[in-house]
């Protein structure tokens, strides 16, 4: 799936890619780089969203919160599965990521991390993946606000999840396994990144981008120390590690 995310970059440079946030008087977020941050932990995080025609820069928190979750313990008992949704799922009349379809947005990324299991390795091997020609992609997301307010703002939170489909070739080989193995983000090429976003965008016009695979090539990839262990999060977590006898992909 896709659990674990990297913005290593000013916030600025979303306007790089969609300079109709600037014109619209974005310039305002704050957001720190970040070299890794988990899913689970629900962190906010800057999304692209189209506000009755106007594209707009959120900050919204990661993990959907959905209205049949009606309890605080519901939400805690649920909530990690919410991070990632099944492109497959989204025009699925009976999942709840159809109900929430025309929620789309765009979750910008500067890589991301998935790990691989080697046959006989006590423990699988972690991978930072980015972009060849892209410092920063675009991931496909939905969003929802959350129906239970927070306790100490008041307000209805922003929540988003993240798209996944099956992986490609290089992503099935790093994703071996798991229960989710061979998955990867749907991870947007520039052509489908604004039409992603448009209100009304038909269900198979939804389907003709969810079937979009970013192809191998256009990715790079190395080994890195663990991300499951606490550490400073600066350069240091997307630092390429050698380990001695990994097998070729």
């Amino acid at each position: 799936m896709c659990y674990d995310l990297a913005f290593s970059t000013s916030i600025e440079s979303v306007f790089d890619y969609l300079p109709e946030l600037k014109d619209m008087g974005q310039l305002d977020m704050s957001f720190e780089p970040t070299y890794h941050k988990v899913a689970q932990a629900y962190p906010k995080w800057p999304v692209v969203v189209n506000d009755n025609g106007t594209l707009k820069l959120m900050k919204f928190e990661w993990g959907v919160i959905p209205n049949y979750m009606k309890t605080p313990e519901e939400i805690k008992k649920g909530r990690k599965w919410m991070v990632n949704a099944r492109s497959e799922k989204v025009l699925d009349t009976k999942a709840y990521w159809s109900r929430i379809r025309r929620n789309r947005c765009l979750v910008p990324a500067t890589g991301f991390f998935e790990h691989r299991e080697i046959p006989g390795w006590k423990n699988k091997v972690p991978y930072y993946i980015r972009l060849k020609n892209r410092d920063i992609f675009f991931i496909a997301g939905l969003y929802a606000y959350s129906h239970l307010p927070n306790p100490e703002t008041g307000e209805l939170p922003g929540t988003f999840t993240v798209l996944t489909r099956d992986a490609n070739d290089v992503m099935s080989r790093i994703h071996n396994g798991g229960d989710n193995a061979g998955r990867m983000p749907l991870i947007l090429p520039v052509e489908y990144e604004q039409e992603w976003l448009r209100p009304d965008l038909s269900d198979e016009g939804i389907r003709r981008i969810l079937n979009y695979s970013l192809p191998s090539d256009e990715m790079a990839y190395w080994t890195v120390n663990s991300v499951r262990k606490a550490k400073p999060d600066d350069e240091g977590v997307i630092e390429r590690v050698e380990y001695a006898d990994l097998p070729a992909l």
